[in-house]
């Protein structure tokens, strides 16, 4: 029996896909490469196609006998959803329904599906409540809210069991220096401090310091990759032993301003990392950080790399070693 990574060539993707290989996991591996890299998959076997592609999944579940499923595949960069939120619902949305219809037609059972803390929109509480109200301030944490809904409504007609993990931002790389971020462009905020740190950016731009927070600037949750990967096979095991769906949030319960961040990253790198103030971006809600309280009740979930200053030291190694990332397109 294998378990299907969708997207698995990506950046959470990749990292999941290693730990179940540690674990001795036959792991099948379905990705477009459009943000992907084949040399982040190590030894999965990587079928290169899209999730929409009916005779190309035909291919995947025929020659394969795929037990449960991990969907990281989506697009996720708030702005562009802002611009072009047709081309996030098509994919996002789309992707998933043909996945869920394979489901169905194959037999599978079980899916973990990547979300959002997106979701939420401006939050009711902080920390973040999985009984807030899910009110999305953008097309991406609208695309993922909507596929929450069809995979309940999928789960009431055809017995598919998800576990739903609302998380903000994945960020480090892991431990063993090998596999890493590498997004192009890229658009977050610790890898572009690492360019930075490197020399191949002038300066790191601050989007609006004007939020009510403490210094001005957005407070987001920063969780280990390899933490939130470790979260993913805990659910995959909880739905195979409760038979039961669910949602959770993945945070620190704790969150740090962009001026946090960047001041962290001068201390590990040992570099100058200048800083430019910007125009707010579109969506940007001031404070998001997730209460995990119920994914380690539920899952047995401990992060590990909980510490913003390991998170960094170890997407500071992985730069270093890799400062043109992948380089494999």
């Amino acid at each position: 029996m294998a378990v299907l990574v969708c997207g698995g060539a990506g950046y959470i993707g990749s990292h999941t896909v290693l730990e179940l290989i540690d674990m001795g996991q036959n792991v099948i591996v379905v990705d477009n490469l459009e943000k992907g890299h084949k040399s982040a998959v190590g030894g999965a076997k990587l079928y290169i196609g899209d999730l929409r592609d009916s005779e190309f999944m035909k291919k995947v579940f025929t020659e394969n006998e795929i037990e449960s499923i991990i969907d990281f595949a989506a697009y996720s960069l708030v702005g562009e959803s802002v611009s072009d939120p047709l081309k996030y619902y098509h994919n996002n949305v789309t992707s998933t329904i043909c996945l869920l219809e394979n489901m169905k037609k194959y037999g599978v059972e079980y899916i973990v599906f990547s979300s959002t803390a997106a979701t939420y929109g401006e939050p009711e509480n902080i920390p973040i409540l999985e009984s807030d109200r899910t009110l999305p301030t953008n097309p991406y944490g609208e695309t993922k809210l909507t596929v929450e809904r069809a995979l309940k409504w999928a789960d009431n007609a055809y017995g598919i069991k998800y576990a739903s993990l609302r998380y903000f931002n994945a960020a480090g790389a892991h431990i063993s220096g090998n596999i890493g971020e590498d997004h192009s462009p890229e658009t977050h905020l610790i890898p572009i401090i690492m360019q930075v740190a490197l020399g191949q950016r002038d300066a790191i731009s601050i989007f609006g310091n004007d939020y009510s927070t403490p210094d001005g600037t957005c407070i987001r949750d920063y969780i280990h990759v390899t933490d939130l990967s470790t979260a993913h096979i805990l659910a995959l095991d909880k739905l195979k032993k409760t038979n039961e769906s669910i949602i959770c949030n993945l945070g620190n319960g704790k969150g740090f301003s962009v001026k946090e961040v960047i001041d962290i990253a001068r201390e590990v790198t040992g570099r100058n990392i200048k800083e430019a103030v910007a125009p707010r971006r579109q969506g940007d809600p001031a404070v998001l950080v997730a209460s995990s309280e119920k994914a380690q009740t539920e899952l047995g979930w401990e992060p590990k790399y909980a510490q913003l200053e390991t998170i960094i030291e170890t997407a500071w190694n992985w730069h270093k070693s890799h400062p043109n990332g992948y380089n494999d397109k």
